[in-house]
């Protein structure tokens, strides 16, 4: 799908480039993105490995478990079937710590093997609840520190990348906050629905 919107992107530039005769500036537009995108990538590659690698040593050293052990209070709350299994614990408490850190992709491999493992407690073919629940909260990814987003600030010349901290907390709070009740309105509506079948 996204490939569409690009390729139609494309195709409306260069129609909209020829017909107000603007053709050498679509042309420059194209390789000044180009170049810039591989500038941003190289400029936040750094922050991303030292990120994943802290990401790496929390497991490694145990200390994800002991994070499992302080949010297994909330996250019995909202993942009950898996709430006796350690390793999905640790998984889901990893995802949401990355995410807490702004680092999305090294949330995402962790989030990737949550799912994995959710999905297999369940043992059904369908999304479970606790999978659903996980989505929701892996998508609207609340956030502490947005590491990855002041980095490209900072790259892009902010003297204050960081002065985005209200603004984040306050709209990843209320994304997080509509994720969940809308997922536990449509879980109540299905079971509605299941009990009267």
């Amino acid at each position: 799908m996204m490939t569409r919107v690009w390729v139609v992107l494309i195709v409306f530039a260069t129609i909209m480039g020829v017909i107000s005769g603007r053709i050498p500036e679509v042309s420059i537009a194209i390789t000044k993105g180009a170049s810039g995108a591989v500038e941003l990538i190289l400029s936040i590659i750094g922050i991303m490995c030292l990120w994943s690698g802290i990401m790496r040593v929390l497991s490694e050293s145990g200390l994800a478990s002991k994070i499992a052990r302080m949010m297994r209070p909330v996250l019995k709350l909202l993942f009950r079937n898996a709430a006796n299994d350690q390793e999905a614990l640790e998984l889901i408490s990893g995802n949401i710590t990355a995410n807490l850190l702004g680092l999305a992709n090294a949330a995402t491999p962790i989030g990737l093997k949550a799912a994995d493992r959710l999905q297999k407690i369940s043992g059904g073919k369908e999304a479970s609840d606790e999978l659903i629940t996980f989505i929701v909260i892996n998508t609207a990814s609340i956030q502490l520190i947005p590491t990855t987003v002041a980095a490209v600030r900072s790259m892009l010349g902010s003297a204050k990348p960081y002065d985005i901290l209200p603004a984040v907390w306050l709209s990843s709070s209320i994304s997080v906050t509509a994720g969940l009740t809308a997922a536990f309105l449509f879980r109540k509506l299905a079971k509605r629905k299941k009990n009267r079948k």
